[in-house]
């Protein structure tokens, strides 16, 4: 038996996208009809609904399915978590790290669970302002935890490809919810997000 990647995209929404990508081709003065461009439309549509896919998924259902009552209480952290995210603005890729990190109070979550409401937040069309405080909330809500840490390192194609092409640029955000608002809890998670143990 060979490998089958399967894929299940919405024929309607695919149809639609790729007359507007199509007549896009177009307008930027391409020829969409050319060998070259001819399945384009049908990919990049494919591929936008791949990179948009977060919409229809559900952070909170995520977190719960995997949910266990332990009586930690001691830092949880996943670190170095890509990401992949499309700029609202511009809808042109950013990409980077997620540093996550929550303080159970009587529950907590599979450790895949918290990569995955990454992409549940970041698979959408976003800021990385909104992401961040995204993500934190979906832990907050769902586990109730003592605190919460979310920083956010990620590269912007929007800055390093047009405006002021800056190609080294990385622009880092955070958010903080209970213990992690006091400077010791904070410093400790800051500290291991930095360290390299393995």
């Amino acid at each position: 038996m060979g490998y089958k990647k399967i894929e299940q995209f919405d024929d309607s929404v695919t149809a639609e996208l790729m007359g507007n990508y199509k007549h896009t081709i177009d307008l930027l003065g391409e020829d969409s009809n050319r060998e070259g461009l001819l399945k384009t439309p049908e990919r990049v549509a494919k591929a936008m609904q791949f990179m948009t896919q977060g919409y229809n998924l559900d952070a909170h259902a995520i977190l719960n399915s995997a949910k266990f009552h332990e009586d930690v209480s001691e830092m949880i952290l996943v670190k170095d978590i890509e990401l992949y995210s499309m700029c609202e603005h511009h809808m042109l890729p950013f990409f980077g790290k997620a540093h996550i990190a929550y303080i159970p109070n009587g529950w907590i979550t599979g450790l895949s669970k918290i990569a995955r409401i990454v992409d549940v937040y970041s698979r959408r069309l976003q800021v990385q302002e909104r992401l961040t405080t995204q993500i934190l909330h979906a832990i907050q809500e769902t586990l109730n935890p003592l605190g919460v840490a979310v920083v956010i390192e990620a590269s912007h194609l929007c800055m390093m490809m047009r405006g002021v092409q800056k190609q080294n640029s990385v622009t880092t955000t955070s958010a903080f919810f209970g213990e992690f608002e006091k400077n010791e809890t904070r410093s400790e998670f800051v500290k291991l997000i930095s360290a390299k143990l393995h």
